[in-house]
């Protein structure tokens, strides 16, 4: 006998969770191969933990500044997120979007500062790397030109906070938080 069928957004979410979570694989390898492991920045602590929370205070604020202003690509960014949100994760529950945030934090995280940045920083410089992990970023979070900067713009922060605080732990917490906040405030505003 046969369970249930998935629902195709159950599907979606899954193949969330896959991709988010398959990026730590690629973040390892790709640090394997470049000698550049994407955790020897990590550190678990109360303070790495309170620091990636409060951390997540500054990109909130600029979201809801920019949700304010009456400029037409913040409008349609906002627009074509909603859009997006609802059509990926309609039905999601909020673990599951606490669980893909989560996902997104630890892989993007691993991958973009813990291999990319930090290889290219030992290569040419550290802002070096924090600018040109950041365009990559930029690059793969590709919707429309005014999301790619909005990533982007994030990324640099997260780079920074790598360099601030020599922790992992901080920028995946705050892009982990951050991410499941908007994504929690779009579901649950989708037909706005």
């Amino acid at each position: 006998m046969r369970g249930k069928p998935i629902s195709s957004n159950r599907k979606i979410i899954r193949l969330a969770l896959g991709f988010e979570g398959g990026l730590v694989v690629v973040a390892l390898m790709l640090g394997w191969l470049l000698n550049s492991p994407p955790f020897v920045q990590f550190q678990f602590g109360w303070q790495g933990v309170a620091l990636g929370l409060l951390a997540t205070l500054p990109p909130l604020l600029l979201l809801l500044a920019a949700v304010q202003l009456e400029y037409r690509p913040v409008q349609n960014l906002f627009r074509l997120s909603r859009e997006h949100v609802a059509t990926f994760f309609n039905g999601a529950s909020l673990l599951d979007l606490a669980l893909i945030a989560c996902a997104a934090g630890i892989g993007e995280e691993a991958l973009f500062r813990g291999v990319i940045q930090s290889r290219l920083a030992i290569e040419f410089s550290p802002w070096v790397g924090v600018v040109i992990a950041s365009l990559l970023f930029g690059l793969v979070h590709f919707i429309s030109l005014t999301y790619a900067i909005f990533a982007a713009l994030f990324s640099l922060y997260l780079g920074w906070l790598l360099l601030s605080f020599d922790n992992l732990l901080v920028p995946i917490i705050t892009h982990g938080l951050y991410d499941f906040i908007v994504l929690a405030y779009l579901v649950s505003h989708r037909s706005d």
